[in-house]
């Protein structure tokens, strides 16, 4: 059968209006794409630069609503549910497919999925009631992590246990659903690994990226990765058997930890761009957005080759504490690019924008870009 080919003048749908969403869009515009995106708040960061279909990515309606406009659909979150990614993939094609999207987004299939091919990962076990966390705790050991099985990102929706007695007050905590158990992992480093893999099977990787995230949310991250290029390699294979095994078209993200003896375990995946990816944007020939956007499509995947070493760090809603940031030292910057994605209401913990750094030297471009987060926090003090 031969794959559909949707060319600049049709329209793409994004289920999502959001940071990602928005760096989508803005790569499809500058193709010469109309976009337009599901989101129930009509001043999402894309309405910039889509058209807003408004509604929640849990009503069907609204999504058939966007794909009945769209030529081609695609997706900036991994929580929108199945059946509503069944029915847009009723009328329209949908990358990546509801199936990837059903594997992934609830970690119970998506645990399983890495069992069933092999892939590293830390022991866990399925929780779906008080009874069976206090019989985990004492398979899997202490420390643990218990996590929702749906929902959740950025270090939400997971409790840290450290004691078998704190097991009733976690399963309150995380309202009594359906929870996975895992064994902490003692790690060295945390990498991850953006692929993009397209309708052809073609395949093409970024830079393996080095992350270093602060209460759960990622804080920076460098690319390529201070490691040895075994490290590097080793990741890269694992995040292809995954991307392979899924049937994966679009872009993939394979977070990983390094353990103190050397090993990957896989933490978990994201079947689209990536926090972790937006050094790609500036740093290499094409974007992960716009990776996600030719595979999507049905086009040749775009050079991954990356230009300089490169780092990002990330702007919370923290820094706006006492009011908008004064960004004219980032400005003055040189290496600096500054990236604001238009949310109106700044709260902690809520990303508001980032800033990448190009250096000859990644320790160089960790540093300027440590130094500028400093200070924009300082002021927020």
């Amino acid at each position: 059968m031969k794959t559909p080919v949707f060319a600049p003048g049709q329209t793409l749908g994004i289920l999502g209006g959001g940071q990602l969403g928005k760096m989508i869009a803005i790569e499809a515009r500058r193709m010469g794409y109309r976009v337009k995106v599901l989101d129930p708040d009509t001043a999402c960061p894309a309405a910039e630069v889509a058209d807003v279909v408004q509604g929640e990515w849990s009503d069907p309606a609204a999504a058939l609503e966007l794909a009945l406009a769209s030529d081609v659909v695609t997706l900036e979150t991994e929580h929108v549910p199945f059946a509503v990614l069944a029915e847009v993939e009723r009328v329209r094609t949908l990358r990546p497919s509801a199936q990837v999207l059903r594997t992934i987004q609830d970690r119970y299939n998506q645990r399983h999925f890495l069992h069933r091919h092999d892939l590293p990962q830390t022991r866990w076990a399925n929780i779906e009631s008080l009874g069976q966390l206090q019989v985990a705790l004492g398979e899997i050991g202490l420390p643990a992590i218990l996590k929702r099985r749906t929902g959740g990102y950025d270090g939400r929706a997971q409790v840290r246990l450290y004691a078998a007695d704190e097991a009733e007050s976690a399963w309150r905590a995380l309202g009594e659903s359906p929870c996975i158990l895992e064994a902490f992992v003692d790690f060295t480093a945390e990498l991850s690994v953006v692929l993009a893999r397209s309708a052809q099977g073609e395949i093409r990787f970024f830079a393996t990226a080095e992350n270093v995230h602060k209460n759960g949310i990622l804080h920076t991250t460098v690319a390529p990765a201070r490691f040895s290029p075994g490290i590097r390699t080793w990741a890269e294979d694992l995040a292809t058997r995954a991307a392979v095994a899924l049937e994966l078209v679009g872009v993939l993200t394979v977070e990983f930890f390094l353990t103190r003896d050397d090993r990957l375990l896989i933490n978990e995946m994201a079947p689209r761009v990536h926090n972790s990816g937006h050094v790609t944007l500036g740093a290499c020939v094409t974007s992960q957005f716009e990776q996600q956007l030719r595979a999507v499509c049905g086009l040749p995947l775009g050079s991954q080759h990356q230009h300089a070493p490169a780092a990002m760090v990330n702007l919370l809603g923290d820094l706006w504490a006492n009011g908008e940031p004064n960004f004219l030292a980032v400005l003055a910057e040189p290496r600096a690019h500054l990236h604001l994605y238009g949310k109106r209401t700044a709260r902690a913990g809520r990303k508001m924008g980032h800033i990448t750094v190009l250096s000859d030297d990644t320790d160089e471009a960790l540093s300027v870009a440590e130094r500028l987060h400093a200070q924009l926090a300082e002021r927020a003090k």
